[in-house]
């Protein structure tokens, strides 16, 4: 029996009120992803690959169509800000262009503050960093390392979290093309070793390829 995907999208419409006019962005879109599998999402500026990924952890409501995380589904309408609030929490791990790491923090912290958020047993936090090749930089602030660190430092954190999904936005673009390159490779590796999904939203075509699949919003709807 094939397993049931871990994000499935039937349908999904979404537009934005621009003076007296509604202006579509995403419509009718469909997709799938199962465990273990990664899909690019690609497209011009404009397309609506953030919107697409903000609307898959729910922080945007949809206007029509049905969005199924780990079992759990999503229709238009209100009433469903605390559900998407736990799946955030323990199920989806998001992954910013601009890292969402705590200031006031040791990168060791801020992992380990994600894991207990995620209800996940302590104690992991270090070894994620020294994965990610952050073992020595464990207890420095996120203002005391590079860039590229604090990526990686935000890609232990969702790791730690051990999420069904994984949204990245863009998670390579302010990086240099060398950084970048680490990043990804950290990202994919442990992505493919976990077992969990991954949407991964991205202007860099060579980066989308290493994807199992591609979807470009540039050519849809």
């Amino acid at each position: 029996m094939m397993a049931s995907p871990v994000l499935a999208v039937e349908g999904l419409s979404k537009g934005y009120i621009s003076g007296h006019q509604r202006v579509p962005v995403l419509t009718d879109l469909s997709l799938s992803v199962c465990s273990g599998k990664s899909l690019a999402v690609v497209g011009r500026s404009g397309s609506g690959k953030s919107t697409l990924l903000n609307l898959l952890c729910g922080l945007n409501g949809l206007d029509d169509g049905r969005i199924t995380v780990a079992g759990e589904s999503f229709v238009a309408g209100a009433g469903t800000e605390m559900r998407w609030a736990e799946l955030r929490r323990r199920t989806i791990g998001v992954v910013f262009q601009d890292v969402n790491l705590m200031p006031a923090l040791s990168l060791l912290d801020n992992v380990r503050l994600r894991t207990h958020l995620a209800g996940r047993a302590a104690g992991g936090e270090r070894g994620w960093l020294e994965r990610l090749g952050m073992g020595a930089e464990a207890d420095r602030y996120p203002d005391q390392v590079s860039g590229g660190q604090a990526q990686r430092a935000a890609l232990a954190m969702v790791f730690a979290m051990a999420p069904a999904l994984i949204l990245a936005d863009e998670p390579t673009g302010s990086l240099d093309r060398h950084t970048a390159d680490e990043v990804a490779d950290c990202l994919f590796t442990v992505q493919q070793q976990t077992g969990c999904a991954l949407v991964l939203a991205t202007h860099d075509r060579e980066l989308a390829f290493r994807c199992d699949h591609v979807l470009d919003l540039s050519t849809t709807g």
